[in-house]
């Protein structure tokens, strides 16, 4: 599947029960690689081999809970301070970057209280920094380096 983000070295492997893994160098295992799980793990090498963000402060599928029910963030990235910086949310190529997307990740942020929200697709990709003062969002024209944040 062709996305809008540099190739890497990644690894595949068939299990057993058929089921295609790719491996997830921040969870440090194969996981399912589903259509997401792909933009998931180009973006995820694009921001540590591109964009300069350190592996050690990003973390995938990050539990939280929103209105009682469990939830998970698809990217977390952290400052230097050990705080929430920014979160990141993955569609599959198939799925159009939507209002509902931005939607979704804005409900988690009210949990996590990020400066930055990310949105890709693998094809299109969004950052927009959110001002808490006065509760809006601005938009980037591209997604800054880690120090830029």
């Amino acid at each position: 599947m062709q996305l809008n983000l540099p190739s890497f070295d990644y690894q595949i492997r068939r299990d057993d029960d058929g089921v295609t893994r790719i491996f997830d160098c921040l969870r440090g295992k194969f996981v399912a690689l589903t259509p997401e799980e792909w933009v998931r793990q180009h973006f995820v090498n694009f921001l540590i081999a591109e964009r300069s963000y350190p592996r050690g402060l990003m973390a995938n599928e990050v539990s939280l809970k929103l209105n009682r029910t469990s939830r998970r963030c698809d990217t977390l990235i952290y400052s230097r301070a050990a705080q929430p910086l920014a979160i990141v949310e993955y569609k599959a190529p198939s799925v159009a970057v939507s209002q509902a997307v931005f939607d979704q990740i804005a409900r988690y942020n009210s949990v996590i209280g990020a400066e930055y929200l990310i949105v890709s697709n693998g094809i299109c990709h969004y950052c927009c920094r959110y001002d808490s003062t006065r509760r809006s969002y601005a938009f980037l024209k591209e997604i800054p380096l880690y120090d830029e944040l």
